[in-house]
């Protein structure tokens, strides 16, 4: 991992209120695994899904946004410690943490990719927690890894995007955190479609509007991103769905009203609400086709009362549960 740090599980985000020892473990931080990556596959604890954390902001920067999404990992899996545990049979793992290092976006991306695919191969559902959502491209190269052994034809992938952008900028220059569907789409869009929920018209300028729609993205505007209209929607992802055979979902946090994540690179006043999305994430869930998911831009130096990282601990908790 060249220009690249891995850093085995952080035992000490791991703690909370201990349970009464006549109960069973009633918290996460007493039931969670711990997963170096670095170690053969041979020597992995068993796990259902595996937290893996993308400690990078370099794409932020790049895209000119406010800086700390670095160490964004870190405080959503102390969020996670304090869960309550209703996991029942299900067990998750701590697989630490991919650390860009000398400015090296495009080797954090591609180490971040190898590991997605390990995770995958050994049948752990991975679940990504940035950093900027340039690890939507990171992720992508691994699931792509993974799909890439399967014989015959590649299964098609869907892209879910919850988000106020849709991240389809030009890369001229390199990647950065406004670019990762683009460049997904650039070379796969033979079997990746991509869809974003949440798009804000006064957040993407014109031009990208007809990028998406020079390169076939659906997109859900914000404005229909209400309770009132959850089973409209429903019914628009049924047909995306059914068209696939898995689903990758990212979910950046700035599509969220910054009333409740203020913590982000990009935060906005305007934004879409949990009680619109969490009934959207459980019947997506019950399609059985989410191969993996991430959170991105979580940005703890902007944070209050650790709000926006309990979301995202609450998001990670809706899909192992």
């Amino acid at each position: 991992m060249q220009n690249t740090t891995y850093t085995p599980p952080n035992t000490n985000l791991w703690a909370g209120r201990k349970t009464d020892p006549s109960n069973p473990p009633e918290y996460w931080f007493e039931v969670i695994k711990h997963l170096d990556i670095s170690q053969p596959e041979q020597d992995w604890p068993a796990a259902n899904f595996a937290l893996l954390g993308y400690a990078c902001d370099e794409g932020v920067r790049r895209n000119q946004g406010r800086l700390g999404a670095v160490a964004g990992a870190g405080e959503v899996k102390r969020q996670c410690a304090k869960l309550a545990n209703h996991l029942d049979n299900k067990v998750v793992a701590d697989a630490g943490a991919i650390t860009c290092t000398d400015e090296n976006l495009e080797a954090t991306q591609t180490a971040f990719g190898e590991a997605i695919t390990r995770l995958l191969d050994q049948g752990i559902m991975p679940i990504g927690i940035g950093g900027g959502h340039d690890i939507a491209y990171a992720h992508f190269l691994g699931i792509d890894g993974y799909l890439s052994k399967f014989a015959g034809p590649k299964p098609r992938l869907g892209i879910l995007n919850f988000d106020a952008h849709f991240d389809l900028r030009p890369f001229p220059n390199g990647p950065t955190s406004g670019t990762p569907f683009r460049q997904v789409l650039a070379d796969h869009s033979y079997y990746v479609e991509y869809m974003a929920v949440g798009i804000q018209r006064a957040a993407n300028v014109p031009s990208l509007f007809e990028t998406a729609a020079n390169l076939n993205v659906d997109c859900i505007l914000h404005d229909a991103c209400t309770p009132a209209n959850i089973p409209s929607i429903l019914h628009l992802l049924q047909s995306f769905f059914d068209r696939l055979d898995y689903l990758y979902i990212t979910v950046d946090l700035d599509g969220f009203s910054s009333a409740y994540a203020p913590g982000v690179s990009a935060p906005s006043p305007v934004g879409f609400s949990p009680e619109f999305f969490f009934p959207i994430l459980r019947k997506i869930l019950a399609t059985g086709k989410v191969i993996s998911l991430d959170i991105a831009e979580m940005n703890p130096v902007f944070d209050q009362d650790g709000v926006t990282a309990k979301l995202a601990a609450r998001i990670i908790n809706e899909v192992t549960g």
